[in-house]
């Protein structure tokens, strides 16, 4: 097969515009191209893990439109239109994000492979203010998998947030 007729058989790119951290990206990508790739690949935010690449780890969790989703499990032409908040858009003017601090707070850091769709996946679970108790936090963040075993932690750095937050937060 000669190079001519390889080419000839790729569809067509798809243009997509998608607001990432509060910046308007635009880009052609390939149908197939899922939005952790885009993300880390044609954005260069390497922030978002891929870990699994079959949405069962949640490393790649990033919020979009303020649900939290696995990006290795979305085509990024599904997200045309789309707000997306990855783990480098969550701080703000110099400032970390309220959880990422709780993260600091509560040591828990350990490989670090998982913490960015922690983070983000906790970021969420906060705004949707479903969590009342640390066994909810525990089943909402179920899709998140942790290899080093520090959910304790995780789970006393979201509750710290959502107890700054008060009932008025929830």
């Amino acid at each position: 097969m000669s190079a001519s007729q390889t080419s000839a058989a790729l569809p067509e790119k798809v243009s997509v515009a998608i607001t990432v951290n509060g910046e308007r990206r635009q880009a052609d990508v390939l149908p197939w191209t899922v939005l952790l790739d885009f993300l880390r690949d044609h954005l260069g935010l390497t922030g978002t893990k891929k870990g699994c690449d079959h949405g069962q780890c949640g490393a790649c969790t990033v919020i979009v439109d303020g649900k939290r989703i696995n990006s290795c499990m979305s085509f990024t032409v599904m997200k045309d239109g789309a707000s997306v908040t990855t783990i480098e858009g969550l701080a703000s003017g110099g400032m970390l994000h309220p959880l990422q601090q709780a993260f600091i707070d509560h040591d828990v850091f350990q490989c670090g492979y998982c913490t960015p769709g922690q983070i983000c996946s906790g970021v969420a679970l906060i705004q949707e203010g479903r969590a009342t108790s640390r066994d909810e936090i525990r089943e909402l963040m179920s899709g998140n998998l942790c290899r080093c075993g520090a959910y304790t932690n995780i789970v006393d750095a979201v509750e710290q947030v959502l107890g700054s937050k008060g009932e008025a937060g929830r």
